[in-house]
C-alpha cells in the first residue's frame, strides 16, 4: 500500500459507513480549534482591564442594571437598548446576573461557549447532508475561521445566537426530530425573531417535491408534520412581538429615513446609495452580499460545488450525498424571498442584510466543504489507481496537494494574517477618568462630544446625554429623542452665549461637560466621527448639519464659544488630554 493510499483512507474513509471513532476523532478535532480560536479572543477580551467589545457598549451596558437597579435611572439610552433586547438574550444574561456573574465578564466569555455549541450543530448537519467526518471538520474549521474573522460571535450579543440556533433547527430538521427542532424554533423568536421567518420559509418549501423536474409535493409524511407544528410554533412565538407596543415607537418611516444625513454614504448608519447595484447586492445594510462571506478564502470552494455535482461520474464522493443536500437551495430561497420581502415592507421587518447575512455564511461553508473533500478525494484516487502512465508525477502532485490544503485550511489562520481574530474589542485608555467618573452619585449625567464617551456607560457605569455609538435610528420614538439631545449638545457647546449650556443642563439635569484638547477648532469638527458626517453632508436642510455647518465657518472665522472661555474657572479634574467641568459652576456663570 503506497503512502498516497494509506493517507487516503486515513482522511476519507470510502467503504460503507465511517467508523465511529473516525466520527470521533474528527469531531474532536473540530471542537479543539474552534476552542483555540475562542481562546486567541478571550486573549484580546482580557488584555487589560478595561476592554470592551464594540458592540457590547450598546447592547450590554445597561445590564449593569441587574447587579445593582440603582444605575442609570431614567436614563433615555438604557432604557431604549433595554427596550430592544430580545427576550431570551437578556433573561440569559440576568440568570448569570443572578448568580454573581457580571454581564461584561459573561459576553467575554460566552463566545468560547457559543462556538462550541454551534461547531457541534455544524458537524451534525454536515453528516446528515454529506456522511464524510473529514467534510464536518472541514466545515466546521471555515465557519469558525469565517466567524472570527467578524465581531458577530465575539459580540456576545444577539447576533452571535443565529448560528448555532439556526444549525440546531436544521440539524433536528435532518434527522425529523419534531420536539428539538420545534425548541430550536422558540429558542430563535426568543434571542433573534428575524430567523424565524426563515426556518418558518425552509418548513414550507420541504412540502415540495424537489427531486423530480417537474414540481409536485412531497410525498413525506414527516415534511408535512413538521411544517404544520413548525408554523404553529412560529406564529406562536411571533406574536407577542406583533402585538408588543413599545415606548420608543413608532419605527422610522421611509420617508423619514430619506431625510437623515445618518443614512446616507458618511453617515453613521449608513443604509442608502445612489448607485442601485450597491445598494441592493453591497454589503452595507441594504445589500445582500458580503466580501466576508468567502473569509476564508477557501470558502470559494463553494462556487465549484454546483458544476461538481453536475459532473457527479466524476467524483464518486459525490455519491454520499444524501437528499438532503437540497435543503441548502433551499435556505438560500428562504433568505433571497425574506431579503426583498424587507425591502418591500422596509424597516417593519428590521434589515433586509439580516435575512442573508447569517444564513448565506452557513450554506457556503457546508457547499466549500463538500467541494474541497470531493476534490481532496479525486486527487488521491487519482493517484492511488495503479497506472504506468505518469504514476510518479501523480503521486507527488496528490501529496503536494494534500499538503497545500492542510497548510490553507489549519495555518493560513490565524499563522499568516496580521490580525485574527478580528473582535472589534475596544480598550479604555483612561482609567483615571472612568474611575472619576465612578466616584460620582449613580444619577450622574455627562455631556460630551469625545468619543471617548461612547465608553462611560460601559467602564464608569454613569449615563451620558449623547454619543455616536447610540446613535441607532431605526425606532423613530427613540431617536427624534436623540437627535434633539444632539443638536443641543452641539450648540451648548459651541454657543457664544453661556445660556445655551445652562439651558442644556436645566432641561437635561447635566452634572458634567466632558471636553478635550482641541475640541473648539475646525480641526476637531472635521476629524470627530460624530460630527464630521454633519458637516460633509449636502443635506442643507437638516436642522443638525445647518448647526454644525455654522459652528464649522464661525470657527474658522476665529470666534470662541463661551464654554471654551469658562473652561478654565470650572474644571473640576485634568486627566491627560480631557478636562472635566462642573455643570454647578456653569450655572453661577453671569450670562454674557
Amino acid at each position: 500500500m503506497t503512502l498516497v493510499t494509506k493517507l487516503h483512507k486515513l482522511l476519507i474513509f470510502q467503504s460503507g459507513k465511517s467508523s465511529r471513532n473516525q466520527i470521533i476523532f474528527w469531531f474532536t478535532f473540530s471542537i479543539t480549534f474552534a476552542v483555540i480560536y475562542a481562546i486567541l479572543g478571550l486573549q484580546q477580551a482580557f488584555s487589560r482591564e478595561y476592554v470592551v467589545q464594540d458592540d457590547a457598549r450598546q447592547h450590554v451596558f445597561w445590564m449593569a442594571r441587574f447587579l445593582d437597579p440603582n444605575l442609570f435611572p431614567n436614563d433615555l439610552i438604557a432604557d431604549y437598548f433595554q427596550s430592544v433586547a430580545p427576550l431570551g438574550y437578556s433573561s440569559l444574561y440576568h440568570l448569570m446576573a443572578s448568580v454573581g456573574i457580571n454581564p461584561l465578564l459573561f459576553s467575554k466569555l460566552l463566545p468560547l461557549i457559543v462556538g462550541i455549541i454551534l461547531t457541534g450543530y455544524c458537524f451534525g448537519v454536515s453528516m446528515q447532508i454529506f456522511p464524510v467526518p473529514i467534510t464536518g471538520f472541514i466545515a466546521c474549521l471555515m465557519l469558525n475561521q469565517n466567524l472570527w474573522m467578524k465581531d458577530d460571535l465575539a459580540s456576545g450579543t444577539a447576533r452571535a445566537f443565529v448560528y448555532p440556533l439556526l444549525l440546531a433547527f436544521l440539524y433536528y430538521l435532518l434527522r425529523k426530530s419534531l420536539l428539538p427542532c420545534l425548541v430550536s424554533i422558540v429558542l430563535l423568536g426568543v434571542f433573534y425573531p428575524q430567523y424565524v421567518f426563515i426556518s418558518a420559509g425552509i418548513l414550507i418549501l420541504r412540502l415540495g417535491n424537489w427531486n423530480k423536474r417537474n414540481f409536485g409535493f412531497s410525498a413525506q409524511k414527516n415534511d408535512y408534520i413538521f411544517c404544520a407544528f413548525g408554523l404553529g410554533v412560529a406564529f406562536l412565538v411571533m406574536l407577542p412581538y406583533a402585538l408588543k407596543s413599545s415606548e420608543f415607537a413608532p419605527l422610522i418611516t421611509l420617508a423619514q429615513a430619506k431625510q437623515l444625513p445618518e443614512l446616507f454614504p458618511g453617515g453613521r448608519s449608513v443604509y442608502f446609495n445612489d448607485n442601485p447595484l450597491i445598494y441592493f447586492l453591497g454589503k452595507g445594510r441594504s445589500g445582500m452580499l458580503s466580501p466576508w462571506f468567502f473569509a476564508p478564502v477557501t470558502l470559494c470552494g463553494a462556487l465549484v460545488l454546483p458544476p461538481l455535482i453536475r459532473n457527479n461520474p466524476k467524483f464518486p464522493l459525490l455519491k454520499k450525498l444524501t437528499g438532503e443536500i437540497v435543503v441548502l437551495p433551499q435556505i438560500l430561497i428562504t433568505s433571497v424571498t425574506m431579503f426583498v420581502i424587507a425591502h418591500l415592507l422596509l424597516f417593519r421587518l428590521y434589515l433586509p442584510s439580516r435575512y442573508v447575512g447569517y444564513s448565506f455564511r452557513i450554506v457556503i461553508t457546508l457547499s466549500a466543504a463538500i467541494a474541497l473533500t470531493t476534490i481532496l478525494d479525486a486527487v488521491l484516487s487519482n493517484a492511488s489507481t495503479p497506472s504506468t502512465k505518469y504514476n510518479y508525477f501523480r503521486k507527488v502532485f496528490a501529496l503536494s496537494f494534500t499538503i497545500m490544503l492542510s497548510i490553507v485550511l489549519l495555518f493560513y489562520y490565524p499563522c499568516f494574517l496580521k490580525k485574527f481574530p478580528k473582535t472589534a474589542y475596544v480598550k479604555g485608555s483612561f482609567p483615571f477618568l472612568y474611575e472619576f467618573f465612578q466616584q460620582q452619585p449613580k444619577d450622574t449625567l455627562i455631556a460630551s462630544l469625545t468619543e471617548e464617551v461612547n465608553n462611560l456607560p460601559t467602564f464608569s457605569q454613569r449615563s451620558i446625554l449623547a454619543g455616536r455609538e447610540y446613535a441607532i435610528p431605526w425606532q423613530f420614538g427613540y431617536y427624534s429623542k436623540f437627535r434633539q439631545r444632539t443638536f443641543d449638545l452641539i450648540k451648548a457647546h459651541y454657543s457664544p452665549n453661556i445660556v445655551d449650556a445652562k439651558n442644556l443642563i436645566q432641561k437635561y439635569g447635566v452634572n458634567f461637560f466632558l471636553l478635550e484638547s482641541g475640541t473648539f477648532t475646525p480641526k476637531y469638527i472635521k476629524k470627530n466621527k460624530w460630527l464630521k458626517q454633519y458637516v460633509n453632508s449636502d443635506m442643507n436642510q437638516d436642522n443638525l448639519v445647518q448647526l454644525t455647518t455654522d459652528v464649522f465657518q464661525r470657527l474658522q472665522q476665529g470666534n470662541v464659544p463661551a464654554l471654551a472661555n469658562i473652561a478654565p474657572n470650572c474644571t473640576v479634574v485634568k486627566i491627560q488630554n480631557f478636562v472635566v467641568i462642573d455643570a454647578k459652576c456653569i450655572i453661577k456663570m453671569r450670562n454674557e
